[in-house]
């Protein structure tokens, strides 16, 4: 992208070289998996069919969680070049945050996954009010950390004068919602972890209905709010967003708060 000047082409390229790069090594390693077990790697068209079935559910969850990504960019899009510039890279901050705050949902998913399996409720309810203490203890702590390089992230990203001020004062909402960030994607882990994927599409599928009317709102004040400046446009839009996540975290602590969850044995 840099050393020859490909500009978003390079990018491109540097994306699918990558991605081939971690397709090969993983490649080599489910066939090295294969040969020391003795499995065939010929492929068990029932048992894909049977996966895909079950997969169905999170995969509307995720289209739900896309949708909304697609809304607040289109939203953002409509208040300017400076505030989608600005808004792209507020992302892209969020999205390392959220790699960072996932891992503890991924844990998650495999330690209720075992005590559920082992039929132990109890262990099931100590585990979940535990991690759900430390991703939001970490969320806090990251949400620090993010307002005090507010000032200062945005000269990594960019020369725009414009889009740095925007940026500065986006990324302290950004900041802002990582507690709730943390909350739900604990959750949304433990959820995952207990099996709970159809109750997961269907809520996912209702929170995005609900985000409608927050971008209806954003979309409608564009010109007042624009007018202000492109840092409280950029402010606005996350403002809206945190306002989905808030709504997924009280949502998904009103599931785990619930035994509808907690189907033990194996499934």
């Amino acid at each position: 992208m840099y050393g020859v000047g490909l500009g978003i082409a390079g990018a491109a390229w540097g994306t699918v070289i990558a991605q081939t790069g971690m397709a090969l090594g993983l490649a080599t390693v489910v066939i090295r998996g294969a040969r020391h077990h003795g499995a065939s790697l010929r492929p068990h068209p029932r048992a894909i069919v049977l996966a895909a079935r079950g997969g169905v559910p999170l995969l509307v969850r995720t289209v739900a969680l896309r949708g909304v990504i697609l809304m607040t960019t289109w939203v953002a899009a409509q208040y300017g070049e400076v505030t989608l510039a600005a808004h792209q890279v507020a992302w892209t901050v969020w999205t390392f945050l959220v790699f960072a705050l996932d891992a503890l949902a991924i844990a998650g998913q495999a330690l209720i996954g075992k005590a559920l399996g082992a039929s132990d409720v109890a262990r099931t309810r100590d585990l979940t009010a535990l991690m759900t203490r430390w991703s939001v203890l970490f969320g806090i702590g990251l949400a620090l950390v993010i307002a005090l390089l507010a000032p200062v992230l945005p000269v990594l990203f960019t020369t725009d004068p414009a889009v740095r001020a925007a940026l500065t004062l986006g990324l302290l909402v950004v900041a802002a919602g990582q507690p709730a960030a943390a909350y739900a994607f604990l959750l949304d882990g433990v959820l995952i972890g207990a099996g709970d994927a159809r109750w997961l599409a269907l809520a996912g599928t209702a929170l995005l209905v609900a985000y409608v009317p927050v971008v209806a709102v954003l979309t409608a004040a564009s010109g007042p709010i624009s007018a202000a400046g492109d840092g409280v446009a950029l402010a606005a839009i996350w403002g809206g967003f945190l306002v989905f996540m808030t709504l997924r975290a009280a949502t998904l602590a009103y599931r785990a708060r619930s035994d509808a969850w907690l189907v033990t044995g194996m499934r």
